[in-house]
């Protein structure tokens, strides 16, 4: 261990006595032995590196053991012997998130779901599908669209858990027409930090009995409860999809096109943007063509409906509303191959930007639709003032932005000290446009006191009273969003 190393290593030791934390021992790692499988348990220097970061990882700490999971009861008797060990622990998917929502940055227990990766029911008369936790978002939508089903919620990381989408309350894609994960879970079944196990909604479509306890996980990030099940919201599968392509001579015009897009009469499933230089990036990731790279940007948009010519109606009202908003063209993409080509590209906008630079973090935001552009012409002037690269995409039907603050050739002072300011300045900016500092990446580790900032000494308080009724002991998750 390097020198470094054990210096983080004795001050995150003081930290934990500090917070009553017990340090893990023999007689800890022992019961862990004696209760799970040899191949399901991992201590200390057996666990990979993997394990103490997320996708980024700008947010990196160990655990002390790892463990993997396969039941509801398994995970309720390892939240009751941390509770009464007073032992940290932290639940994991996989490990796709953004922010260091996931890791251990406490040490201790690390809770691995993704054995727990089995569609249980799908329900057609009640249009649910239940699910353990682990189950990955493509697997979740090939096993409900071979029923002729759909599951709207899209965020781009399809390798992703159902339990991390839930505990982010992941938007993605479609929500522009759909909404976000909030609006599809139904029931949860949840193991709190004492290890007592609760069920929160089920079946039903409406509940008006109680707080609502539900919708309080969604969203929490594994610092209330582990999520060991979930009823999930279905709809019929929409037989007919179309996209279009529009490119335009500048960001400007695109962007100020949404809005207009909005307030007609027609829903598009999604509205993303994107520029040329973060769709050559994709195009070198994945070694694939583009149907088009000759502007400067672009807006996507999909459409999907009952039939043929209800999809056509739409499309043609919002081709032309573009062509008369300034757009260069059309493109129409009405074809499997042509659709899977553009969205496969979109869908790898973060690997080939995280590709193309040395290191990077990610500043997810999310503003009025009417003030996405001010937004991103914003990134564009601060990243010739810090002479610093700031690529962007997102979804500028709902006002979610992704901007990627990149490394590339810099050393780590200049690294760490425009990094900072360019995060400082985009999270003022989006403040002050009436915005927020996450659209649907969570708070985690990184971005926690960008958010206590905005939301105050109130609010900020009353997330660490919800927290205290729920983990009086803080084992679970310490050390995230409000804390």
């Amino acid at each position: 261990m390097e020198q470094s190393e054990k210096l983080k290593s004795k001050n995150q030791d003081k930290s934990n006595l500090a917070a009553g934390y017990k340090p893990m021992d023999s007689q800890d790692y022992g019961w862990f032995r004696g209760r799970f499988p040899t191949e399901r348990v991992r201590i200390s220097g057996q666990i990979s590196d993997d394990y103490s970061h997320d996708e980024l990882g700008s947010v990196a700490h160990r655990p002390d053991i790892l463990v993997h999971p396969v039941s509801t009861g398994e995970i309720a008797a390892i939240m009751a012997y941390a509770s009464n060990q007073r032992i940290p622990a932290v639940v994991r998917g996989s490990g796709t998130g953004l922010v260091g929502g996931c890791v251990a940055v406490r040490g201790g227990i690390m809770i691995d779901t993704t054995l727990m990766n089995h569609v249980l029911e799908i329900d057609r008369d009640n249009l649910t599908v239940t699910v353990e936790p682990g189950v990955l978002l493509m697997d979740l939508a090939k096993a409900v669209e071979a029923e002729g089903l759909f599951y709207p919620p899209d965020p781009g990381e399809k390798s992703a858990t159902i339990g991390g989408n839930i505990s982010t309350n992941a938007g993605g894609m479609r929500a522009v027409k759909y909404g976000v994960t909030r609006d599809y879970v139904r029931g949860l079944t949840v193991v709190l930090p004492s290890g007592e196990i609760i069920e929160l909604g089920g079946k039903v479509v409406k509940n008006s009995s109680g707080y609502a306890l539900k919708d309080l996980m969604i969203g929490s990030e594994g610092t209330l409860g582990i999520i060991t099940r979930a009823i999930l919201k279905l709809l019929p599968l929409p037989p007919k999809r179309l996209s279009l392509l529009v490119p335009f001579a500048d960001l400007s015009p695109a962007l100020e096109t949404v809005p207009k897009i909005i307030q007609s009469k027609v829903v598009p499933t999604a509205v993303e943007f994107m520029e040329r230089q973060t769709i050559l990036f994709a195009e070198e990731y994945l070694g694939k063509r583009f149907p088009d790279t000759s502007a400067p940007a672009y807006l996507l948009l999909t459409f999907d409906g009952a039939s043929q010519a209800a999809i056509d109606s739409e499309y043609r009202y919002i081709a032309d509303l573009c062509l008369a908003c300034g757009a260069l063209d059309v493109l129409i993409i009405d074809t499997e191959e042509r659709h899977q080509s553009v969205w496969n590209a979109r869908g790898t906008f973060l690997e080939a930007i995280k590709a193309s630079t040395t290191q990077m973090d990610e500043c997810d935001v999310v503003v009025p639709r009417t003030h996405v552009a001010d937004f991103i012409k914003y990134t564009h002037r601060l990243a010739e003032e810090l002479q610093i690269r700031l690529p962007s995409f997102g979804h500028a039907g709902d006002g979610n932005l992704h901007v990627y603050v990149c490394r590339d050739a810099l050393d780590e002072p200049a690294w760490q000290e425009k990094s900072a300011l360019a995060f400082d300045r985009m999270y003022e900016k989006s403040i002050e446009l009436g915005g927020l500092v996450s659209g649907e990446h969570g708070i985690g580790y990184a971005k926690k006191g960008y958010m206590q900032h905005q939301y105050g000494p109130v609010q900020t308080r009353l997330m660490l009273q919800i927290k205290a009724v729920f983990d009086p002991l803080n084992i679970l998750n310490p050390g995230k969003i409000c804390q």
